[in-house]
C-alpha cells in the first residue's frame, strides 16, 4: 500500500475492546466487519456439522487479522472468534474494506488458503 492509502485506512479504522470470553464473530452470522487484533489473544472455533461440538482451528495474537473471508466471498461467517484475553481490535466496515483493501484482494484470497 502507498502512504496515502495507509493514511486513509488508519483514518477509517474503529477501535473496539472485548472482555475475555466475548464472542466477537459468530459462525453463521452475516459478516459486516474486518478485524485486526491490536492487543490480546483470540481463538477461532468451527462447528463442522450440526450437533457436533466446535473445534479450535486457529489462534490469533496481536497483528493478526480475521473476518476477511465473509467480506471477500459475500458469505456468512464460517467460524466463531472468541476473545481468550481482554482484546483490543481495529475494525473496518464492509464498505470501507472493499474500497481500501480491494487492491489487496488477491493477497487476502491467497492467504485465505491457510484456513483450509
Amino acid at each position: 500500500m502507498e502512504a496515502y492509502e495507509r493514511m486513509q485506512m488508519c483514518d477509517a479504522l474503529q477501535t473496539e475492546t472485548h472482555a475475555a470470553g466475548t464472542t466477537i464473530v459468530k459462525q453463521g452470522e452475516d459478516g459486516d466487519k474486518f478485524y485486526i487484533l491490536e492487543d490480546g489473544e483470540c481463538v477461532c472455533n468451527k462447528i463442522y456439522a450440526p450437533g457436533l461440538p466446535s473445534q479450535e482451528v486457529n489462534c490469533y495474537q496481536g497483528g493478526d487479522y480475521f473476518g476477511e473471508l465473509a467480506l471477500l466471498n459475500n458469505e456468512c461467517r464460517q467460524a466463531s472468534v472468541v476473545a481468550k484475553t481482554e482484546v483490543k481490535v481495529l475494525t473496518l466496515s464492509r464498505k470501507v474494506f472493499k474500497q481500501l483493501l480491494g487492491p489487496l484482494e488477491d493477497i487476502l484470497m491467497r492467504n485465505s488458503q491457510k484456513y483450509k
